[in-house]
């Protein structure tokens, strides 16, 4: 699976624990009609992967969705999902007009001078 969209915010590299658990943030803005923030994690080695990352940058992230089960003092079983990211490039940014081809310029085309020679036309329209 993967994530698409401009980085609002890359956070620190943080380390847990004494086994030296490493995690770090970064929250991409989907650039839909409803624009979404989406907080994924890079743990252990692939922390380092974001260190040439800039907020405003447009980027995929490939992610893999993770859950575990945890019960609470009380017994209660709670349920928690993160998303974990694994790979992360840049993307280009589309065009203002979407998935359409540059036009090119007028100058480039040869003017018609002669559009009613030969108009022998048997459509019936």
């Amino acid at each position: 699976m993967e994530v698409q969209g401009r980085i609002k915010m890359v956070g620190e590299t943080q380390t847990f624990g004494s086994n030296g658990f490493r995690k770090r943030e970064i929250v991409v803005t989907t650039e839909e009609q409803y624009p979404q923030h989406i907080m994924v994690e890079f743990v252990q080695d692939k922390t380092d992967l974001l260190n040439s990352y800039q907020v405003g940058q447009q980027v995929k992230i490939n992610i893999n969705l993770r859950g575990r089960e945890w019960v609470n003092p009380q017994g209660e079983t709670k349920y928690f999902n993160s998303i974990q990211g694994w790979r992360i490039e840049a993307v280009q940014a589309q065009a203002a007009s979407g998935d359409m081809p540059p036009v090119p310029p007028t100058e480039a085309f040869e003017p018609v001078n002669n559009l009613n020679e030969g108009d022998n036309d048997d459509l019936p329209f």
